[in-house]
């Protein structure tokens, strides 16, 4: 049997009266890359968040590794969307990825040199170590994804929960990304990642979960990422249909 990375059971969420989520149900294998793919406002990133316990949800539990997320928090990961973060911060690359390590830090220590030599060879794996010393206004969509993926991994944890982390980017640095997702599978790391660009989704990743307020499809994607399951998820929209129309 494969071990189980993380699993949502029965999450629900409303935002003010508005449902979000309906009875969410999701099981992420170890050493998968499991997208979380819908519409605009079909609640992808509310979904990461209220596994997270960053939204309150209405129903529902998860579980990491089995156990509730406070008992092995260190061994989760969370990048955010990068509109997250205040870019006109006055703080360089290398200070940004080295907050990773605040966590296990505490309250009272501060980072040392062994924390930023972990920083730095965060930044060498998404291939911005030159970038270290640059103020983070200064980055361009893909530095800033590449520094907060950084930020991330400077943190070595065994799953990775990555909102968007492709959005607005340029092919460098998409490339790099999607290298160092590869490099975190073959060492048996899970991800789970929000993805909007449907012509892309078997590149990046072998499970699926095909969201619309509730689970249209969950499982590898050759199960749930089919024609109908699409069609059901994105409500026969242009952008659905024309990938529809195209793909083989």
């Amino acid at each position: 049997m494969v071990p189980i990375a993380c699993q949502a059971r029965n999450v629900s969420v409303a935002y003010r009266a508005d449902p979000v989520l309906r009875s969410v149900n999701v099981t992420v294998p170890v050493g998968s890359v499991m997208g979380i793919i819908g519409p605009n406002g079909s609640g992808k990133s509310t979904l990461i968040k209220a596994m997270l316990g960053l939204v309150k949800p209405l129903t529902g539990t998860s579980e990491f590794f089995g156990q509730p997320l406070d008992q092995v928090r260190h061994r989760v990961g969370y990048m955010p969307q990068s509109a997250s973060v205040d870019w006109d911060f006055p703080t360089t690359v290398i200070d940004l990825v080295t907050m990773g390590t605040y966590g296990e830090l505490g309250w009272i220590r501060r980072p040392g040199k062994a924390e930023r030599a972990r920083a730095m060879a965060a930044m060498e794996q998404t291939g911005i170590p030159e970038l270290a010393y640059r103020q983070i206004g200064e980055l361009s969509g893909g530095q800033r994804q590449r520094a907060f993926l950084a930020r991330t991994l400077v943190q070595a944890p065994d799953l990775f929960f990555l909102d968007e982390p492709f959005q607005g980017i340029d092919a460098k640095s998409q490339q790099a990304m999607i290298d160092v997702l590869r490099d975190l599978v073959a060492q048996e790391k899970t991800c789970v990642i929000v993805h909007h660009h449907l012509a892309t989704v078997r590149d990046y990743c072998d499970h699926v979960t095909l969201l619309n307020g509730h689970v249209v499809a969950s499982g590898p994607a050759d199960q749930a990422f089919t024609k109908e399951n699409i069609r059901i998820a994105y409500e026969a929209r242009e952008g659905a249909e024309a990938f529809l129309e195209t793909a083989a």
